[in-house]
């Protein structure tokens, strides 16, 4: 396909400053400014001047410069790129960016923390925003999603409440951007409706290594209106291409002081060096008849559909390609609201999404000053827009003739599009009954599907969420929320209650045994969402110190650049280091400044001296201990393999002489002189694409779980692919 033209990008060219070369600095007003550095002043001591407009207003506008930030999701990162469908949805949805394989629809994607700041650190453990706006021919449509596909409420009236307790404390102000403190556990520990999205929050999906390898969810359930308005229910998924990826809870606290913006620099950095992220975009479709086949409501945004019952359908796929020119005026200005919808997508009645309808317009009025955030650049749609609002804030419009409908000076304009194909039609749906403040009978199953995602979980991601419970309700002082927190636990799975409990001092739950569900879904585990093999933008460290073999650095360049990884030589100090040669090696980072958290994988190679000078170096050691303790892949060569050994791996193969390959658990070495071979090349791009490596490592006894692996629902038939053995989800037949 042709590059399509960025019909985004053409627009925003209009409000682009002007090159700061192509004239003098002038204020504001166009007046060229003769000197800034000082203020007008009676006399080189006396005192400043009134009148001297420049100074005044030069303060003015920086006092002026901060906005509110977002009370949540302040803290983000975005970029702009493009939607294409794979082929028509015209048999389910009359939506134009559906409709035609040829249309690239732009976009602009933010991806954000929840509880924290704007100042606060990206790798905290929280939920994560995916906001996407799609710039489409028939006006903006905005899918506001997260990286989990369930909520903490299931009615927006509980919001406030909800982020009132996740926020920090209001005596202190603390802790900033994490939930580990009273309030919050207090909150979900009497509000069992969170337990689902509370167990994804305890998960390895909390703390993503990236946002090009997170998913995304529109969490509700929306509507699908085809031409003949026929609706289907739909839920959105976002899948990224590299895979689905996450930090350990140990390396996403060191990131919050060695990078605080490690996820925001990759996205950047990605954009950047062309390796453009990407996600596909599927669907569940239930047909409207279907609405009550499940044993939970289709209506609960703390509820899922499972994929084994309602497979994800690929519709399309997304690219980002540009990264902003100015934060402030793109990444922090750009409004999102669930309520933007084009024709052929439309609401259903989840009472959480009724109220976000009305929210997210209503913070915009304060956060941007009025209601004309829509004529900000980022903000305006592609097409015209033609209506009768005026004034306000801030209005950059001038606009001409009546305001007004109907009118008749103006010619009956602009008026209405009525049956015209292309407006939005909201589905004709007959709704009846009495005004009561009662949820539904069909929303109270709470534990079912907390259940169901502990028993989907291979036995390292059950270890990190026993380990994050752990840590999280450790933080909590008050000892009868804890006991609250077990208590709802042992009615999702009295073991994990009763590992919880052992951790945190509070006594193990009595009288109750099992589980809610002893069903498992696969999907939901990371194990079953890794890519295709590719190690594209993966970062590699290769270790050096004084008489490094020039040859085997240069043979895991040879061996990783070519397949997208990005290889960085780190020593103890930048610059050089003099090879077994006499040459100088090239060093990209000096140890001290950067950390194992911050790369993928380790490599090291063979030095000429006896011992690796490797061996003795602490900074080199820590590095080494931390990345195999973090499940990353490690790989020597050489007497580079004698680093490897000093840290004596348990259960784990090295290789002991020349020309032995061993690749073992992540750790592949070859205790020969020679460079890296293609054989060896090939075992270090498929552990490095496997990302983490837990079997037999130290990790499972430290995990705070102990050690034994978790026991399995005996009962059902099992899963194919699912790691627990649990039995299988029963099938929708009618499924579309």
């Amino acid at each position: 396909m042709s590059a399509a033209p960025d019909r985004k990008g053409e627009q925003l060219d209009a409000f682009r400053a002007p090159d700061p070369a192509s004239g003098p600095l002038t204020t504001d007003q166009a007046v060229r400014v003769d000197h800034t550095d000082d203020s007008l002043t009676v006399g080189e001591r006396g005192p400043t001047m009134m009148e001297d407009f420049h100074a005044r207003e030069k303060l003015t506008r920086f006092d002026h410069e901060r906005i509110p930030e977002r009370v949540v999701h302040a803290r983000g990162a975005g970029a702009y790129g493009y939607f294409e469908p794979y082929e028509s949805c015209a048999e389910f949805t009359r939506a134009a960016f559906l409709a035609d394989p040829s249309v690239r629809t732009p976009v602009f994607v933010r991806f954000s923390t929840v509880q924290g700041p704007r100042g606060s650190a990206d790798t905290v453990r929280d939920v994560r925003g995916f906001a996407t706006k799609f710039y489409t021919r028939e006006g903006n449509y905005d899918l506001v999603g997260n990286n989990f596909p369930v909520f903490f409420i299931q009615d927006g009236v509980k919001f406030p409440d909800f982020v009132h307790a996740v926020k920090p404390e209001p005596q202190n102000e603390i802790p900033t951007g994490a939930s580990a403190h009273d309030t919050f556990w207090d909150f979900v520990s009497l509000q069992p409706e969170s337990l689902h999205a509370v167990m994804w929050l305890m998960s390895d999906r909390a703390i993503p290594r990236s946002y090009r390898m997170m998913q995304g969810f529109g969490v509700h359930t929306f509507r699908f209106v085809n031409a003949v308005g026929r609706g289907t229910f739909v839920k959105f998924h976002w899948k990224p291409r590299l895979g689905v990826h996450s930090l350990v809870w140990d390396e996403a606290q060191e990131c919050q002081g060695r990078d605080p913006d490690f996820n925001r620099r990759d996205l950047w950095d990605a954009i950047e060096a062309g390796a453009f992220p990407e996600w596909e975009l599927g669907v569940q479709l239930v047909p409207e008849e279907n609405e009550f086949v499940f044993d939970f409501d289709l209506l609960d945004a703390t509820k899922i559909i499972p994929e084994e019952q309602v497979p994800v359908l690929p519709i399309g796929r997304m690219v980002l390609n540009r990264n902003p020119e100015n934060f402030f005026a793109e990444t922090e200005q750009i409004a999102f609201h669930t309520a933007n919808l084009v024709p052929g997508i439309d609401f259903t009645n989840d009472p959480l999404l009724q109220a976000r309808n009305f929210s997210y317009l209503d913070t915009q009025l304060i956060r941007l000053g009025g209601p004309n955030f829509s004529e900000l650049p980022v903000n305006r749609p592609v097409v015209p827009v033609n209506n009768n609002q005026r004034d306000g804030y801030h209005q950059s419009t001038i606009h001409r003739g009546t305001s007004y409908f109907p009118n008749s000076l103006g010619g009956g304009c602009p008026a209405p599009a009525g049956m015209d194909s292309t407006a939005y039609t909201h589905y004709a749906e007959r709704v009846d009954g009495a005004k009561i403040r009662q949820r539904s009978a069909s929303f109270q199953d709470h534990y079912s599907q907390p259940s169901l995602f502990w028993n989907s979980m291979a036995n390292w991601e059950k270890q990190h969420i026993v380990q994050a419970f752990r840590f999280e309700l450790g933080k909590v002082g008050a000892r009868e929320v804890r006991a609250q927190m077990v208590h709802q636990l042992a009615q999702v799975d009295v073991e994990l209650a009763n590992l919880v409990a052992r951790g945190i001092g509070v006594p193990e739950p009595q009288g109750r045994t099992g589980a809610a569900s002893k069903q498992c879904s696969p999907a939901l585990s990371i194990e079953a969402l890794s890519a295709d093999g590719s190690i594209r933008t993966r970062r590699v460290a290769v270790l050096a110190a004084d008489g490094v073999d020039e040859r085997h650095v240069a043979s895991i360049r040879e061996a990783l650049t070519p397949e997208g990884a990005v290889v960085d030589v780190l020593a103890a100090t930048d610059g050089t280091v003099p090879t077994a040669d006499g040459e100088p090696c090239p060093v990209d980072r000096a140890l001290p400044t950067v950390a194992s958290v911050l790369y993928d994988a380790v490599v090291l190679p063979g030095h000429a001296t006896e011992a690796s000078p490797l061996n003795g170096d602490q900074d080199a050691m820590r590095f080494v201990r931390d990345a195999y303790r973090h499940g990353k892949p490690v790989a020597a060569l050489g007497n580079g393999v004698d680093v490897l050994t000093a840290l004596e791996p348990e259960g784990v193969r090295l290789s002991t002489r020349s020309h032995q390959l061993v690749a073992d658990q992540g750790l592949v070495t070859d205790a020969g002189p020679d460079p890296a071979g293609p054989e060896f090349a090939r075992a270090l791009v498929a552990a490095v694409a496997a990302h983490r490596h837990w079997a037999g490592r130290r990790h499972a006894a430290e995990a705070g779980a102990p050690g034994a692996r978790f026991a399995r629902p005996t009962a059902g038939t099992r899963v194919a692919g699912c790691p627990n053995g649990c039995p299988s989800m029963p099938v929708v037949k009618e499924e579309t």
